[in-house]
């Protein structure tokens, strides 16, 4: 484990503090920008982006060191955090899916080692346009729907009240004086713990490596669970002033599976299609196929860089 930044004498409730205010102005700092973007879609995605960073770190490290603060206060925030979060990635979720799958179609149009089925030689590449036209249809019905809830979200009253809830804790943050007067070492420290034995219990239910078994979708909301415990792990030892680099590596590696499964999920929800072609469906089942394979090699990312133990090469 890497050394700390802080001193072993510290407060806890200053460590805390500075953290979350330092957050805190992360967040204001995205949401000028996401005003000032106006119509550049690449600057408002940037500053959505750095809004919803702020906000899962804000309300990880609210849920991790709850009893050093308000808890009541702490609880509020933190949901409605989670809300505009949640809120907020849909429609970058959903443009970057749409991506994905239109590279990753490209990419296995111009493929030789994708068998085509017998007697329809250049089916993939037949197919692949209309299977992209398809998806893009979905996908951009479902981008645009999000992006009018993000839009009717960000002008509401509870988008207001959270703005001026974070803008409050950008100079003081709500403490439980008791515990915030406690050293770092005897306060903070205990609880991060606390969220990493979280992590690695769920990380010991996870399902065998795919060497030895094949990629099964039904396991992919144990993966997201590790996902998010991962996340709040990280953040915590990010409070505290820790090298958070293997986190943020093992991170990046669950990010790819979330996208790789949900990328699947979308190409065999369009392949449900009434009435589409056999060229049409022969190709989405080659790129639900491919994503499940990219999913499966990030699974085999994550454990090289998280789990102490030497994983085998996948086939």
């Amino acid at each position: 484990m890497a050394q700390p930044n802080h001193e072993s004498t510290a407060c806890a409730g200053d460590v805390l503090g500075a953290y979350l205010r330092a957050q805190a102005t992360a967040f204001l700092r995205g949401l000028r920008l996401h005003e000032e973007s106006g119509a550049d879609a690449a600057e408002g995605s940037d500053a959505a982006r750095s809004l919803r960073g702020a906000a899962r770190r804000i309300s990880g490290s609210l849920a991790t060191f709850r009893v050093v603060t308000e808890s009541s206060w702490a609880d509020g925030l933190r949901t409605e955090l989670v809300w505009l979060s949640s809120t907020l990635a849909d429609e970058h979720a959903y443009a970057a899916r749409l991506d994905r799958l239109m590279d990753a179609l490209h990419r296995l149009s111009g493929s030789s080692e994708v068998p085509a089925p017998r007697g329809s030689a250049g089916a993939l590449t037949v197919g692949s346009a209309r299977a992209g036209a398809l998806l893009e249809r979905q996908l951009t019905l479902a981008r645009t729907r999000s992006h009018s809830a993000t839009l009717q979200a960000l002008g509401s009253a509870r988008f207001h009240a959270v703005a001026d809830a974070v803008a409050v804790l950008a100079s003081e943050v709500p403490l439980n004086v008791v515990a915030a007067r406690g050293r770092v070492d005897d306060v903070l420290v205990p609880l991060a713990a606390v969220a990493e034995t979280r992590l690695s219990a769920a990380v010991t239910t996870l399902p065998p490596a795919e060497d030895t078994h094949p990629y099964n979708a039904d396991h992919d909301g144990r993966w997201h669970e590790v996902r998010r415990l991962l996340r709040v792990h990280r953040y915590a030892r990010e409070a505290l002033g820790e090298d958070v680099t293997r986190a943020a590596a093992a991170g990046e590696a669950l990010d790819r599976h979330r996208d790789a499964a949900e990328a699947a999920a979308a190409s065999a929800t369009a392949a449900r299609t009434p009435r589409i072609t056999p060229a049409t469906a022969y190709a989405l089942g080659v790129l639900h196929a491919d994503q499940r394979h990219e999913a499966g090699a990030a699974r085999f990312d994550f454990r090289q860089i998280w789990l102490p133990e030497p994983a085998v090469t996948p086939r």
